[in-house]
């Protein structure tokens, strides 16, 4: 388990790149780590790794720093920048030298080639790799020590699609396994096929942790469907609490907007209301992102034309 306390970032007078951001993640379970550009999430998985002194606070792996753990990649297999390598040597050579550092055994480095797809590509010299090709290989050291916790900065960049879905696939097998998986990414598509959890950052502070049907129905278009022998009482309940709740076709049937399911369940534990299903349909992982993350958004271009023109009809709309 990641735990991560209070963490605190400071490059000397400027603003905080991590500001006492507070969340843990969990093993069985991918979580996506979310935010945009200038955000603190690289800044944050190099503290995790120790790459970096935090200012203040912590970060933990499996409840010791990861400095503390000795041979690093039999506990922490990590991701941060595929680009980060020698080209000079072959992607066999690469694999073997982190083998030895960590005292791994030399045959694992053929097997985590054959599980990232490289095997026919082990004598190959890692400066003629192409992106894709360079970022198998960063997962498969993330791999080499069959670590408990894995960690991926951005790794589906430059993968075409059968790569894409084979590291998403993989993702859910580790974590399936048992493991802690952290994967930052800016695909919000992708995420939203991937993660079952979002920890969501913005100026370097949390704005989001929490199940990712969750966060994509804060999104306006959202929705959650309940289910409840008692649809007039719990509506009330729902409005008091600063939802909205109406009767579909069906009477025992609640379209509730502007909660989230945590919050409807909540409620109906706290009331004593029985419900027979809260499911939550989503607006869109990019929408509701893109609405949490608005004011935190460091780099920002000129709305286009049709951009304005979609405001402007909803505007009118209203």
């Amino acid at each position: 388990m990641i735990e991560i306390n209070e963490l605190t970032k400071r490059y000397g007078r400027d603003a905080p790149a991590v500001d006492r951001l507070t969340c843990t993640v969990r093993p069985g379970r991918v979580t996506g780590f979310l935010g945009p550009n200038g955000a603190g999430k690289t800044t944050t998985l190099r503290l995790l790794l120790g790459l970096n002194k935090p200012t203040g606070g912590s970060a933990t792996i499996d409840g010791r720093p990861f400095r503390a753990a000795g041979a690093g990649l039999r506990h922490v297999g990590a991701l941060l920048d595929a680009n980060d390598v020698h080209k000079g040597r072959t992607a066999y050579a690469h694999l073997a030298a982190l083998a030895r550092s960590n005292g791994l055994p030399r045959g694992r480095v053929r097997e985590v080639l054959a599980t990232v797809g490289l095997g026919s590509a082990a004598g190959r010299r890692i400066g003629g790799f192409s992106l894709g090709m360079r970022q198998r290989l960063g997962i498969a050291g993330a791999l080499l020590g069959d670590p408990p916790v894995l960690l991926f900065d951005e790794p589906v960049n430059g993968l075409d699609p059968e790569g894409i879905r084979w590291a998403r696939e993989l993702f859910r097998e580790l974590a399936g396994e048992g493991r802690t998986v952290l994967v930052s990414s800016h695909l919000m598509s992708e995420m939203q096929k991937t993660a079952d959890h979002l920890v969501v950052i913005g100026a370097g502070r949390l704005i989001a942790d929490e199940p990712l049907a969750d966060f994509a129905a804060r999104a306006g278009t959202g929705t959650i469907t309940v289910r409840t022998p008692e649809p007039a009482l719990f509506a009330r309940l729902l409005a008091d609490a600063g939802g909205s709740a109406t009767v579909g076709g069906d009477p025992d049937a609640l379209t509730v907007t502007g909660l989230t399911t945590a919050r409807v369940n909540e409620l109906a534990f706290t009331h004593r209301v029985l419900v027979h299903e809260v499911t939550a349909h989503g607006g869109g992982l990019e929408e509701a992102f893109m609405q949490l993350t608005a004011d935190s958004a460091q780099f920002r271009a000129p709305a286009t034309a049709n951009a304005n023109a979609n405001a402007n009809a909803k505007e009118t709309s209203r």
